[in-house]
């Protein structure tokens, strides 16, 4: 590991907006502050909206920074990237958004029914070979159900064709609603202050002439989520 991750490693241990369970905190066990994020982390009672696989939490951020009635929460496993985003908000003196180092395997450790209000899923890993590791998948959408308001929102951003056929497919074989969905998001909401929110890794895609394809959606019932 290069002395810069170790650097920044150490200097996280201290953020206050930063949350880093151990394995033993969450493995088959509900993390401590489970239903109790607004009350115990931000002392706000607010809409709490969370990005999956924030990276180094350029959504979180920006979104925090335009929203200051919500609160926000960027999951991602990367400590190092996650660093920036925590940097930035403690620098900013932000109140309204923090950080979960861990696997998004676990998440359903950390928030009970009705917690959430929204998820955002930005530019993950489309996880080519392994659909069931796919964050769209019908094995997280179920996680996602457990703790997601009946109203509340998913976004899918992603700059992988693949990813987002799938997911219009699972959306399409379990009758979810589809709010809004395109192939090429910058011909038709290039105005939208939120989805022109740019994370490192969509400048990259940009810079490539890849299109970034969007999708905004609800469960619709409590029935379980099946495979396309």
């Amino acid at each position: 590991m290069s002395k810069g991750k170790l650097q920044k490693f150490s200097e996280m241990k201290s953020f206050p907006n930063v949350v880093q369970p151990s394995f033993r905190e969450v493995f088959h066990k509900d993390f401590i502050l489970k239903g109790k994020w607004n009350i115990d982390f931000f002392a706000r009672d607010l809409p709490l909206i969370l990005e999956l696989g924030c990276g180094k939490g350029e959504y979180s951020v920006e979104m925090a920074k335009m929203f200051h009635e919500s609160n926000f929460l960027g999951v991602d496993i990367k400590g190092a990237r996650i660093w920036k985003g925590a940097k930035t908000a403690l620098s900013d003196k932000m109140e309204n958004v923090g950080f979960i180092r861990t696997r998004i395997d676990f998440i359903n450790s950390f928030f009970s029914g009705n917690e959430v209000s929204e998820i955002w899923i930005t530019f993950p890993d489309p996880q080519l070979k392994k659909a069931g590791k796919r964050l769209t998948s019908a094995k997280f959408l179920n996680m996602y159900k457990s703790f997601l308001k009946v109203e509340g929102t998913i976004h899918l951003k992603t700059d992988s064709s693949e990813l987002y056929d799938y997911t219009l497919a699972i959306i399409k074989r379990n009758h979810l609603k589809i709010e809004f969905a395109t192939n090429n998001l910058y011909t038709t909401h290039a105005q939208d202050k939120v989805l022109n929110i740019k994370t490192f890794y969509e400048k990259m895609w940009l810079e490539q002439g890849l299109n970034i394809h969007y999708i905004r959606f609800k469960f619709i019932g409590n029935h379980v989520i099946k495979e396309p």
